[in-house]
């Protein structure tokens, strides 16, 4: 019934989890959801605000622009300039998007013919991979390994690969493995793209969530990116947006076009009033993004406590709302994802989900306060692992 491209993906991981979370729940277990990466703590006020005075403008019923409002896109050059220093057209070098997954998975459908090859690090966001699919695409695994500091061995792609392959998809500070890019990862990556005419579509949705004084880089920084490359950024993480589904990409003007008349034929842009709510977030006060992050930071204290208690001991990340663990000895990341679950009713996701190269961890998302996980870390004491 189905077609081909249907019948050959994955089932979707954080589907998954859900059916899995459910399932216990049903039994009367009070289920610490530590899995997916979704901000419990609320959007602004101000941005709300924003949202409920634009709705009731009736202008606002009609289609949107299919790239995005020339406010929303000047509100993104505007902080693009404020918080990472790089000067954007807002009419050619930005383009908005109903979240960061919708842009990540139509990219492939403008640069891909059936067959071209994708590079895709893993493990990773799944959208890289599944949008290649879609596209009729061939994704070619990047290995991010412990040993690399989780970062793609560029020397390690074949010659031969590399001159076939139209996109690469990065993503630092990292998700799921809480990776940084560290000085000069960049400029490689740059220096390889030209070489080999690859699009780099670099995923920076983490980057406002930084720890112990770290800053994280933009891809489009570094000397030649923006001749490469685009980069998608996202309210969601940033502003506790996820359910409010905006985004947008900024970069190489022709590379953006692209992506603009994929969009034009399958969407009918943002509304609106979610738009001017991303206005007021990213013009608004900013205060928001530090109290968030030294919440995250108690968090993933309060965490790293609990796993050290299990045996299970390495350095705190830097960045994202994540913390990616090594799985205890003799164990696989199902099997410990599983015992996590039915013996202690805590929701961490399986490394393997994120591919094959996440086998051997698991992610915990810090997306429950401190008292819940707190709570987490009491029952992770008492298994018999």
């Amino acid at each position: 019934m189905y077609s081909n491209r249907i019948n050959n993906l994955p089932p979707y991981l954080f589907a998954a989890i859900d059916e899995a979370k459910t399932r216990v729940s049903e039994k009367g277990v009070d289920v610490i959801d530590l899995g997916v990466g979704d901000p419990d703590m609320p959007t602004p006020d101000n941005v709300i605000e924003a949202l409920c005075s634009s709705a009731r403008n009736p202008d606002r019923q009609k289609y949107p622009s299919y790239i995005g409002m020339l406010s929303f896109r000047e509100a993104a050059a505007k902080w693009y300039k404020k918080h990472l220093g790089i000067e954007l057209d807002p009419v050619s070098q930005v383009l908005a998007l109903i979240g960061s997954k919708e842009g990540i998975a139509h990219i492939p459908l403008a640069f891909l013919n059936p067959g071209d090859v994708a590079l895709i690090p893993d493990p990773a966001y799944p959208v890289y991979k599944i949008g290649t699919l879609f596209a009729d695409g061939k994704p070619h695994i990047m290995p991010l390994l412990e040993e690399n500091g989780f970062l793609p061995d560029l020397d390690a792609i074949p010659r031969d690969v590399a001159k076939q392959a139209k996109l690469m998809f990065l993503n630092y500070p990292n998700n799921p493995t809480s990776a940084i890019a560290p000085e000069g990862f960049f400029e490689e990556v740059v220096e390889f793209a030209k070489e080999n005419e690859v699009i780099i579509v670099h995923d920076n949705a983490y980057s406002e969530m930084t720890f112990d004084g770290y800053t994280a880089p933009s891809f489009l920084q570094i000397d030649g990116a923006m001749d490469v490359g685009i980069e998608v950024h996202s309210l969601s993480k940033t502003y506790n947006m996820t359910g409010w589904r905006i985004a947008f990409a900024v970069g190489n003007a022709e590379i953006l076009a692209g992506l603009g008349k994929v969009k034009t034929n399958v969407d009918s842009g943002a509304f609106e009033a979610v738009q001017e709510a991303g206005i007021e977030a990213m013009l608004g006060p900013q205060q928001c993004i530090s109290d968030m992050n030294k919440i995250y930071t108690e968090r993933r204290d309060v965490l790293m406590v609990g796993l050290k208690e299990l045996g299970i001991d390495f350095q705190p990340p830097k960045a994202t709302f994540y913390v990616w663990a090594p799985v205890p000895e003799g164990h696989d990341s199902m099997g410990f994802a599983k015992i996590l679950l039915e013996e202690a009713g805590i929701v961490a996701t399986p490394g393997v989900g994120f591919g094959d190269y996440g086998e051997g961890y698991v992610r915990f998302a810090l997306t429950r306060s401190v008292e819940r996980i707190n709570e987490a870390v009491n029952r992770m004491g008492q298994l018999k692992i």
